[in-house]
């Protein structure tokens, strides 16, 4: 592809000639190929800048680097741009041919409730027979075949890339999370939405962002950046939904489980088993729990319609529709025990599988909670977290997730202080997550619900920089057979 085809929409000034042959794009100096554009991005603990030598070694032939910057280099054209990250990403698209104006793109945002809707999504349109796209943190989809999934959001390159592999396999939809980190350093400039999502928003990634209504002005700029043929779907049940569509350009409708809105459910009947829903004013079964799960069905149900599904058969195909693997996921044991693994890893998601578990399973069960937090996050929801595993659980066990770089008896000691004395009464510290699994459940009583959260589908843990085989509900179904 010509340079001047790829830097199309992008402001930019240049040294050299623009209708050379590019044969591929990089911000990765070691990824960067004999013909190929590099750009140089300057992010947090890093400059790409240092790297140009080994690209242009490696055979890059043009350079993207920001306006005014004093680096020099010889041997390759010098572009400078006021955005390297913006540039990237629209560059990407430009290079792929732009592949997210050629298939319905939905993206969702939120705290919580982003896994579960974007595959539930994926999963009922391939069911009513269209061929479609997922892209989520457990993994990504195109027409069926299974691929990896790295971050939440792909970086732009391999973003649109697969966004190109999508419609060469004939899909007519992709589904994909939202991360605030992808909005934040622009991964997803340059796209075409059909479609966004709002879930809800709460305490997260305050280590990234630093404060809150940074976090939720990161969430807003997906928004603010919906063209008028888009749709905008918010949760009109959280408080800072209208905060999502001020100034939004697209079609803004709105889904509640609590009040009157475009798109309405109510929680007819409840079980262990699952719930009877009541969706714009027809019933339905399904095998999910919770509240938050009606929610999240609800907004399945929205999107759909918006994407024109008729209403009974969104309703018939989402009935069928199973729970996300690692979110509210059961393994029976003897004399009465259920664990249950969940991905839950904020105090708000932690608080809403409790509640539902507490609401559910009734006074005549005990429930047990083991959970940590994550190292080198954000540290201030630790306390939080053990303050929502108080309000509802009968004996609670902490111990280490994805420790990573940070001390884990440190982790475990800022979960501590938001323990009250009475609450100390009632919990353990086992920083080893394997022995606190085994703790919990050969201290239960008969009838208990052990819930395990924060992992949930993670088949891994993270020590150091390194990743470790680690699945909660392997090594829970072992002990449950060992006892």
């Amino acid at each position: 592809m010509k340079l001047n085809e790829i830097l199309k929409n992008i402001a930019h000034t240049m040294s050299g000639k623009d209708d050379m042959e590019i044969t591929g794009i990089a911000f990765d100096s070691r990824k960067a190929g004999k013909g190929s554009l590099f750009f140089a991005i300057n992010g947090n603990a890093d400059n790409g800048e240092k790297y140009i030598p080994a690209a242009i070694e490696n055979g890059a032939t043009a350079i993207v680097l920001a306006t005014g910057s004093p680096t020099m280099f010889e041997g390759a054209a010098r572009i400078e741009v006021p955005d390297t990250r913006e540039a990237l990403a629209i560059a990407a698209a430009n290079f792929y041919g732009n592949p997210s104006e050629n298939i319905n793109l939905v993206g969702i945002t939120g705290t919580n409730g982003k896994t579960t809707t974007v595959t539930l999504l994926y999963e009922l349109f391939s069911m009513a027979g269209y061929k479609c796209g997922l892209l989520s943190t457990i993994e990504n989809k195109i027409a069926g075949r299974t691929y990896p999934a790295d971050h939440t959001t792909p970086d732009p390159i391999e973003l649109n890339y697969m966004l190109s592999e999508m419609c060469k396999a004939g899909c007519g939809y992709c589904f994909m999370e939202v991360s605030s980190h992808s909005i934040d350093q622009k991964r997803i400039c340059g796209l075409n939405f059909a479609g966004a999502i709002f879930s809800n928003i709460t305490h997260d990634h305050l280590d990234y962002h630093k404060t809150f209504m940074e976090y939720l002005g990161c969430k807003k700029r997906f928004f603010d950046g919906l063209g008028k043929n888009s749709f905008a779907l918010i949760n009109a049940d959280d408080k800072n939904a209208e905060v999502m569509v001020q100034n939004c350009k697209a079609r803004i409708y709105r889904y509640s489980c609590r009040s009157m809105a475009d798109f309405q459910c109510k929680i007819i009947e409840k079980s262990m088993e699952g719930m009877q829903l009541r969706i714009d004013g027809s019933d339905m079964w399904t095998s999910f729990i919770g509240r938050h799960n009606a929610s999240n069905l609800l907004a399945v149900y929205a999107a759909a319609r918006l994407l024109g599904l008729e209403k009974e058969e969104t309703l018939t195909l989402e009935s069928r529709l199973a729970p996300v693997p690692g979110r509210l996921e059961y393994i029976k044991g003897k004399n009465g025990l259920l664990a249950i693994v969940d991905y839950a890893h904020t105090p708000d998601a932690l608080e809403n599988v409790l509640s539902t578990i507490k609401e559910i399973a009734g006074s005549d069960h005990k429930i047990c909670t083991v959970f940590g937090c994550g190292g080198d996050r954000d540290k201030t929801k630790r306390p939080e977290m053990a303050q929502a595993a108080a309000k509802y659980s009968d004996r609670i066990i902490v111990t280490s997730d994805n420790p990573r770089t940070e001390d884990p008896e440190a982790i475990i000691n800022d979960i501590r202080a938001g323990f009250s004395r009475s609450d100390l009464s009632k919990t353990l510290f086992i920083s080893d997550r394997k022995e606190a699994l085994r703790t919990s459940v050969l201290t239960a009583s008969p009838g208990t619900v052990i819930l395990v959260a924060g992992k949930g589908h993670e088949t891994y843990q993270i020590i150091g920089t390194e990743k470790h085989h680690f699945d909660d509900r392997e090594i829970l179904r072992d002990i449950f057979n060992e006892i």
